[in-house]
């Protein structure tokens, strides 16, 4: 007796397809949902709505608003004018008053371009700050300093007029 063969079926055909181009549609890429050991997170580590979650970046935010909030009951009106912006770094081309050092904050004076007026900012680089904090609370002081030498630039005052909290030259 001969042994039977199985039926045969067509096999899966594999048909590349062309742009109009004549070249083959990019293939997305691959997309990684575990580590290298083949776990992968099963879920979000920390829930949103806790203080954990946020990232660096908004927590300095959030520092940022803090020091204008504390300035803000006695230069209300002046502050209205202002805008406040973080980056993460100073551009590359150091400024020629600040010799080797790399700033913490930079004020733009207001200007009308474009027919626009464009309000006074002050942008405090994160990153800068951030390595010259030892922790938290520091960093908070260093910030609230920062905007306020910078307020007072703005003014054409002392800062200790700004903020009488503000460490004087001993």
């Amino acid at each position: 007796m001969q042994p039977q063969e199985a039926p045969r079926r067509p096999g899966i055909r594999s048909v590349t397809v062309q742009d109009g181009n004549g070249r083959p549609p990019a293939r997305p890429s691959r997309v990684h949902r575990r580590d290298r050991h083949g776990r992968g997170l099963r879920g979000s580590l920390v829930p949103p709505d806790v203080p954990l979650h946020r990232t660096r970046g908004e927590r300095f935010d959030d520092l940022v608003l803090l020091a204008v909030s504390q300035l803000e009951p006695r230069w209300e009106n002046e502050l209205s004018a202002v805008e406040f912006a973080v980056e993460e770094i100073p551009a590359a081309e150091p400024e020629p008053e600040a010799g080797d050092l790399v700033p913490l904050a930079r004020l733009e004076q207001a200007t009308v371009a474009d027919g626009q007026d464009h309000p006074a900012r002050i942008v405090l680089y994160r990153r800068p700050l951030m390595a010259r904090a030892d922790g938290d609370e520091e960093l908070a002081e260093l910030v609230l300093d920062v905007i306020v030498e910078e307020f007072a630039h703005l003014l054409g005052v002392d800062p200790q007029t700004v903020d009488p909290s503000y460490p004087g030259d001993d």
